[in-house]
C-alpha cells in the first residue's frame, strides 16, 4: 500500500540566470534546498525520493572547481546523509552548468513530529563560484 504524503518545497529559482549565490568554500556549505514531508499517519515503510537541480558557474577566473552536494534527513550537515556528490566543473565551458540528481532514502523512521524534512547543501573548494539558476 502507498500512501501519499503532503510537502512543503522550496523553489529557489525557477528561470536559469535569475539569481547570483556565491557558493561557500567546502568547509561551510550552504543550504540551497529544503523539503518538509508531513508523514503523521503514514502507515507502512517510508520512502522517499527527491529530485533537485542546481545551475552553478565558474569564478570570473576559471580555475579547476569542484562542487559538493549533500542532502540529509534533518537540517544539518551531521544528521544522516542520504545523498552526496564531488563534481568538477567543465573548465571550458565559462556559462552555466546543471546538476541534476535523484535522492532515495528507504525505511525512514517516522519522526516524532510527524514532520520528515530533507535539507539539500553546497559547497565549492573554490571562492567565487555562484549559483546562476536554475534551483529546485
Amino acid at each position: 500500500m502507498t500512501t501519499l504524503l503532503d510537502a512543503r518545497t522550496s523553489q529557489n529559482a525557477s528561470i536559469a540566470n535569475s539569481i547570483s549565490i556565491p557558493i561557500t568554500i567546502l568547509s561551510t556549505p550552504g543550504l540551497f534546498g529544503q523539503v518538509g514531508l508531513n508523514v503523521l499517519g503514514a502507515t507502512g515503510p517510508i520512502r522517499t525520493q527527491l529530485s533537485e537541480t542546481v545551475a552553478c558557474q565558474l569564478p570570473l577566473l576559471p580555475v579547476a572547481t569542484t562542487i559538493t552536494l549533500t542532502v540529509v534527513r534533518g537540517t544539518s550537515l551531521t544528521d544522516p546523509v542520504i545523498y552526496s556528490s564531488a563534481e568538477a566543473l567543465n573548465i571550458n565551458l565559462l556559462g552555466p552548468q546543471l546538476f541534476t540528481f535523484t535522492a532515495s532514502d528507504f525505511n525512514v523512521p517516522p519522526p516524532a513530529s510527524g514532520l520528515l524534512i530533507y535539507t539539500a547543501f553546497i559547497g565549492s573548494n573554490v571562492l567565487d563560484t555562484v549559483r546562476v539558476g536554475p534551483e529546485t
